[in-house]
């Protein structure tokens, strides 16, 4: 949430502001743009349980924040309707160019698209996609370079790319999540994986922030 913040700061967000945040989960980014800019804030998710955690978030918040559940590869919303559409952690479970082409349709001329994605830093092996792939869901192992293509093929400009000096494993914590004292032996065993995976693909698997305009 940290580096969100440092990120959304030198950007020019206010209460005129209209912004879709792409894959909102629980909505802690989406609450934090309505409370802190006051800004117009659209979240979606595809996943019904997320909606339902967001939208209680809103209401126990009191922020006026409308939650709707869908896909950014299939968006219900109309045309150059935002002036900032964020995703965090969300192409690469999606097919990338369908979810990149509505997210330039639903910006307005001059908006911002700011994203915060998987990127390899180096090619796996087919049999370690398929084990990630497996475990994660993800859609598309991308590179930096196939990333700025994708994104330049997509119509954007003035696109600009940021490393954060951290690894994900140094950047792994989930403040959102409280654990129990007993936790079920499955679902233990799926967050043990998932903790090994990080650290057998550290310094493979990072991640990249890309800022960008529709002109």
């Amino acid at each position: 949430m940290d580096l969100t913040k440092e990120l959304l700061e030198s950007e020019g967000i206010n209460e005129a502001s209209h912004i879709l945040d792409v894959g909102c989960g629980t909505g802690q980014t989406t609450a934090y743009l309505a409370s802190h800019y006051g800004a117009n804030v659209t979240g979606m998710d595809i996943n019904p349980i997320m909606v339902e955690k967001s939208r209680y978030r809103m209401a126990k918040n009191q922020l006026p924040v409308e939650i709707i559940q869908g896909s950014i590869e299939n968006c219900p919303l109309g045309n150059d309707t935002f002036d900032y559409i964020f995703s965090e952690s969300v192409l690469a479970f999606v097919n990338a160019p369908r979810a990149l082409k509505e997210i330039f349709r639903l910006l307005k001329s001059g908006g911002r698209f700011i994203a915060n994605e998987l990127t390899m830093n180096q090619q796996l092996e087919d049999t370690e996609q398929e084990e990630i792939k497996k475990f994660y869901g993800f859609g598309s192992f991308l590179m930096e370079e196939e990333w700025i293509t994708l994104l330049e093929d997509t119509g954007f400009k003035n696109l600009q790319v940021y490393k954060p000096p951290y690894s994900l494993t140094q950047n792994n914590s989930i403040p959102e999540f409280h654990y129990s004292e007993s936790i079920e032996p499955k679902l233990f065993m799926v967050m043990m994986e998932h903790f090994n995976n990080m650290y057998k693909y550290d310094g493979v698997m990072d991640f990249r922030i890309f800022t960008c305009t529709k002109e």
